[in-house]
């Protein structure tokens, strides 16, 4: 193993805030990570290769099933080997449709194995939004759950595209007539192939740590959803920063996995990270409050992953959950998405004084790296993300003058380090604007770092709207606006929401003439969009404010929007 260094040699960094007035670089304040020596090295390789004294690997929340890691690892070979057999092969792209379940990881990492790239799209999307992620990453065979196979023969067209079903139920019949072949054809089912005898005769290709593992989409900087191409190693970093963060005694932990797999929190985490530590990983198949709260009673779990707005919901209804639900197992709840507040800290922890919080930032494009609070003391720093990941570098950017700024100035956050993805797919000018050549990337979130080594965010510079944690770009809900024949004109800004964080809100601009409502424009979206992007509130107005080059003024609207709370 080499060791990723936290600062190049020589460079006079302060102890206390991890910055080097030299070159204006803030250093992670964590010990380094180890990492393969092996260029030649596949991502399942070295999960698999992991020593630990797991037993079950995944439990289903719902019906119990479990899968123990002797049994995951040779479903996972035979996975690896009837793809093989079907022609997967490495830099093909593989689509996994589906919500949660204990098979996600099984596929996943079967795919990534033979070099294959594995690309996941949300389950709520509707048929044209998986169209569009189908057209731009063209996969060569797509996993699904028998439910969602209808949805993905209408986003199929004329893809002519390949399916093998997942969570098939025994003695079921594939219904491959149930779609025209123009569409798709299913092929077989996960199950059978699960039961294949791995064979030992097929010959891999060779695949690196610089090979592209996965295709999770984001909306970046620009709003605009893009293929993020992460590496073999920018996960192997990952996993490696979370076996720091959590590998003490790991084996013996119990995680509910909470966030979407097909998000990177989810996907890095619990199809890969706690994996390679031996913990056990129980999965809902989608988010309830009640059967979360249910899980950790029934399974004794000890790490909890929430999202701001459902901390809040548990805090809310602390009294009455305490009575229904023994939680007497969880000593830590993990959340990300955005900063808790001081209040919000302070009253969890009144209710639940033997749980520890922590939290983290991180993006799609630093393959879930950025920064963590890691015991209860740094999440007391209040407001803060928490110190820079194990081997990860920041600088903070003046916006204008580009200048890279010192300790407790604002400007735009660049990190930089082995997490860093390796691109946009297919998209050299969104990578050009976002990924500079000596690896800085930009991450579009104004922040400060303070005296000692905490990062503080400030505002977004991207123009997202986080809904339960969902990333929802204004810039599409406006192409659809204006879409409408009786739209002249439309702008949509996050509304502040204490369930849900923020929901879309749209201002528009009548046609002459036009007496559309708001429930008409809320309605046309809807039937459009999956149901976290719904616009939620309307209200209509003269004209969009612009600044002279077009640009929508989203700071005046929510203002403006602000003033009629």
């Amino acid at each position: 193993m080499v060791v990723v260094r936290s600062a190049d040699a020589g460079l006079m960094v302060d102890p206390r805030s991890g910055f080097c007035k030299a070159n204006s670089t803030f250093y992670s304040k964590r010990k380094p990570i180890p990492f393969p020596a092996n260029h030649a090295l596949d991502l399942t390789t070295f999960i698999s290769s992991r020593p630990h004294h797991g037993k079950v690997a995944f439990i289903d929340a719902t019906t119990g099933g479990q899968l123990t890691f002797p049994d995951f690892w040779k479903a996972v070979e035979s996975v690896s080997t009837c793809l093989w057999e079907m022609g997967i092969r490495k830099g093909h792209v593989v689509l996994l449709l589906s919500p949660n379940s204990i098979f996600f990881p099984v596929v996943s990492l079967s795919v990534i194995s033979l070099g294959a790239v594995i690309t996941t799209t949300n389950p709520l999307n509707t048929a044209r939004e998986i169209a569009k992620h189908i057209s731009d990453t063209k996969p060569a065979l797509a996993f699904t759950v028998p439910q969602l196979l209808p949805k993905l023969a209408d986003a199929s067209n004329d893809n002519h595209l390949k399916v093998v079903l997942v969570g098939e139920r025994e003695g079921e019949t594939p219904c491959e007539n149930s779609f025209s072949t123009s569409s798709c054809t299913v092929i077989g089912s996960l199950e059978e192939m699960m039961k294949r005898e791995a064979s030992q005769a097929r010959v891999k290709d060779r695949v690196t740590l610089d090979d592209t593992a996965t295709l999770l989409y984001s909306s970046g900087t620009t709003g605009v959803s893009k293929g993020v191409a992460s590496s073999h190693k920018n996960f192997i970093a990952l996993i490696e920063t979370l076996v720091r963060r959590f590998g003490t005694n790991a084996q013996e932990e119990i995680y509910i996995a909470t966030v979407p797999m097909f998000h990177i929190y989810g996907l890095a985490a619990f199809t890969m990270g706690h994996l390679a530590m031996g913990s056990t990983v129980v999965v809902l198949s989608k988010f309830d409050l009640e059967e979360m709260l249910w899980a950790v009673q029934k399974y004794r779990a000890t790490y909890l992953p929430l999202v701001p707005p459902i901390l809040v919901g548990i805090v809310n209804k602390a009294d009455e959950i305490k009575k229904t639900y023994d939680l007497s197992s969880l000593r830590t709840v993990l959340c990300g998405g955005a900063p808790l507040s001081k209040e919000m800290i302070e009253g969890f922890v009144d209710k639940f004084p033997k749980v520890t919080i922590m939290q983290g930032y991180a993006l799609t494009e630093s393959t879930g790296g950025g920064a963590s609070t890691d015991t209860m003391e740094e999440s007391r720093r209040y407001g803060t993300a928490g110190l820079l990941s194990p081997s990860v570098e920041g600088r903070i950017v003046d916006s204008d003058s580009g200048r890279a700024l010192p300790v407790n100035r604002t400007g735009e956050l660049w990190l930089r380090g082995p997490t860093i993805m390796k691109g946009y797919f297919n998209n050299e000018e969104a990578t050009a604007s976002t990924l500079y050549s000596d690896g800085w990337l930009r991450t579009g979130d104004l922040c400060y770092i303070d005296e000692d080594g905490f990062l503080f965010i400030v505002d977004r510079l991207k123009e997202l709207i986080k809904y339960k944690g969902y990333q929802v770009a204004p810039a599409e809900l406006e192409a659809l606006l204006l879409c409408h024949p009786e739209v002249a004109d439309a702008a949509v800004i996050p509304f502040p929401d204490e369930e849900v964080g923020q929901f879309p809100m749209a201002y528009v601009v009548r046609k002459a003439g036009s007496t559309i409502s708001g429930v008409a424009v809320i309605d046309f979206i809807a039937k459009q969009v999956a149901p976290y992007k719904r616009i939620r509130r309307v209200a209509f107005i003269a004209s969009i404010p612009k600044n002279p080059s077009g640009k929508i003024l989203r700071k005046d609207l929510i203002q403006l929007a602000a003033s009629k709370l």
